[in-house]
């Protein structure tokens, strides 16, 4: 199922003709952050009160509803009935993935500075749907650092992190089917990662209603992050020189005040041989990040299509890995 749900994604990416679950999620989190707000005003221990519930309840809606959809699919039913389960399902695994959307929103800025270098506005355009950061007076060489980092950041929270939680929940299935599966953690997962998307940042009210939903997202993220940090290396053509590129990324990685994503984009950074971070502006506020691979040349449309090819190939990777793992198990 997951391979058919990796191999839907990457061919077909989302289903226009159906609500993508990730929108629903948001439509929850907006309801449940306007009662928090309301309730809760300005005291500051109620609105962290207020952004534990509004986690808890996310995420455990989200975990039941893919539970659900498992379990549904395990009960004795007609076969057109039970190969309609199993459609929904496996729209709803690769739905939890992003790697044809993260290859096209990415393609897509470098593609509108293929077409017009000097006219930058729609490149900027394109930009601003895949980064948080101020775009507005962005030249050419900063448009493509900013794509560079977020192919780079958004691969582990986009597909491999969904990815590994979706292979883990596979795992726990094959102990007993009544247990949790494949689409509940990574519906766990959306869950978390939505959450910090929307209300995670560290201002207003926001500082402490999105406190919890971050914290988890960082959670979830550390061990999928790490493995792409130690495998990326061995599908890159620098395998030969992986302890000692991984030993860089993690000296750049660790200088980030997030635990994950210096982490993501220090590895990319060094498997594709581009130089990144420097100055960006968030919501007019002026955010200094420290140089990754000072010593590689600045992001290109090259070393961008590098990203995402090396992307794709280490993915196919883990399904082979995942693959050879159920194997081995069987065989036990």
């Amino acid at each position: 199922m997951i391979i058919g749900a990796v191999l839907l994604d990457l061919l077909i990416g989302d289903p226009r003709f159906l609500i993508h679950p990730v929108e629903i999620i948001g439509i929850l989190i907006k309801y449940l952050k306007t009662k928090v707000e309301g309730l809760a005003q300005e005291n500051i221990f109620l609105l962290r009160i207020g952004g534990l519930l509004l986690t808890f309840s996310v995420v455990f809606a989200s975990f039941f509803g893919g539970w659900v959809l498992e379990q549904l699919l395990l009960t004795k039913s007609a076969p057109i009935l039970k190969s309609f389960i199993y459609f929904i399902v496996l729209i709803a695994l690769a739905s939890s993935l992003a790697s044809k959307s993260l290859n096209q929103s990415v393609s897509l800025v470098i593609n509108a500075l293929n077409n017009d270098d000097k006219d930058l506005g729609l490149a900027r355009r394109k930009l601003a749907h895949i980064v948080g950061r101020n775009v507005s007076n962005l030249q050419k060489q900063e448009i493509l650092r900013a794509a560079a980092e977020s192919a780079s950041e958004n691969a582990v929270d986009g597909i491999f992190a969904p990815l590994f939680w979706m292979m883990a929940g596979s795992f726990i299935w094959k102990l007993a089917p009544g247990l949790p599966g494949p689409l509940a953690f990574a519906w766990f997962y959306k869950a978390s990662s939505t959450i910090d998307s929307m209300i995670g940042y560290k201002s207003e009210k926001l500082r402490w209603i999105g406190e919890s939903g971050a914290k988890l997202d960082d959670i979830l993220t550390f061990i999928p992050c790490r493995l792409v940090l130690l495998t990326l290396p061995l599908i890159s053509h620098n395998w030969i020189k992986a302890p000692s590129i991984i030993k860089k990324a993690i000296k750049d990685g660790s200088y980030d005040s997030s635990p994950n994503s210096g982490f993501s984009e220090a590895i990319f950074a060094y498997c594709a041989q581009v130089r990144m971070g420097g100055t960006n502006i968030y919501k007019d506020k002026l955010v200094s990040k420290k140089i990754i691979a000072k010593n590689c040349p600045n992001a290109n449309r090259n070393s961008i299509k590098r990203i995402l090819s090396l992307t794709l190939l280490l993915e196919l990777s883990w399904v082979l890995g995942f693959i050879l793992i159920n194997k081995f198990i069987l065989i036990l």
